[in-house]
């Protein structure tokens, strides 16, 4: 993150800083009494609209499905149309790449779940 940090700046995101609570993007999910946020999820970096979030995993995006964790909590994110999702091509011997697009591909084609995300972006690094 550290690297994208300021080309998605520049890019009017807001990128996470850091570990601590301050330094994290909290994203709303369920609002509560006055509109308060009740619950949220954290995000690695959330467009300047709101709609776009991205989510860099370093390696255990396939062995723990985070992958699997990032959509479900982009899907359930305030007004949050689109997910980018960078993962590493070669963990551990593993192309963690292709397994995922290898899953969003037969998502996609079998119909049988429908996301309410505009789009996934996978990206392979």
């Amino acid at each position: 993150m550290e690297r994208l940090r300021p080309h998605l700046e520049e890019l009017r995101f807001t990128v996470e800083s850091g570990k601590s609570n301050l330094q994290k993007i909290s994203v709303p999910v369920l609002f509560g009494y006055n509109n308060n946020i009740d619950k949220s999820f954290n995000a690695d970096a959330v467009s300047h609209d709101g709609k776009i979030v991205i989510e860099v995993e370093a390696g255990r995006a396939v062995a723990n499905n985070q992958f699997l964790k990032d959509i479900f909590q982009a899907c359930m994110m305030f007004e949050v149309e689109y997910l980018i999702v960078a993962v590493r091509n070669d963990y551990r011997g593993g192309d963690d790449f292709q397994k995922i697009f290898n899953f969003l591909e037969t998502l996609y084609i079998s119909n049988r779940l429908k996301l309410p995300l505009k789009g996934i972006l996978l990206v392979g690094y």
